[in-house]
């Protein structure tokens, strides 16, 4: 039987990133030169993003939200504790995939109501005591899962 060479190596490529992906893993792939990962959502959720995806030596996470991960419900405490919770989920899934909150380069901030910004900034500036990173905030007419804030990030990884 004769077997072509591009066959092959287009199977040993491609069928170990479908199965991985069918189960939830990291996908890693290459683009233009640059490796590109995909992290999973953690857990069974089944949602249409990638919980952060790196490119070369950059991590995009999605937006975070006030979820505490012990409850499963949003923080108590209004636009500040939802805040520091959001910050705090930021934080642990930068740590998980290599970065740190001292390398975030970027964040978006997306408030449910644009006059809670200052009791949102207040929270938000405590975890960039120094050096703190581009930002951009805005106001929507609502979040998802009704929560107050959701802060996306860009940060660099060694």
């Amino acid at each position: 039987m004769k077997v072509n060479i591009n066959t092959i190596m287009n199977m040993k490529t491609t069928m170990p990133l479908l199965f991985t992906a069918m189960l939830g893993f990291t996908v890693t792939a290459f683009a233009g030169g640059l490796e590109v990962t995909h992290y999973a959502v953690p857990g069974d959720r089944q949602l249409p993003f990638s919980e952060a995806v790196r490119v070369g030596h950059v991590l995009y996470l999605s937006g975070q939200l006030g979820f505490d991960p012990k409850t499963s419900k949003l923080a108590e405490g209004g636009i500040a504790g939802e805040t520091r919770q959001t910050m705090e989920n930021i934080k642990a899934t930068l740590e998980k995939h290599g970065s740190s909150m001292a390398e975030v380069v970027k964040c978006t901030v997306f408030l449910a109501d644009i006059k809670e910004w200052a009791a949102m900034n207040e929270v938000y500036m405590t975890y960039f005591p120094s050096d703190p990173p581009a930002r951009s905030a805005l106001g929507s007419s609502g979040l998802a899962l009704g929560a107050r804030t959701e802060i996306e990030c860009i940060a660099t990884v060694k």
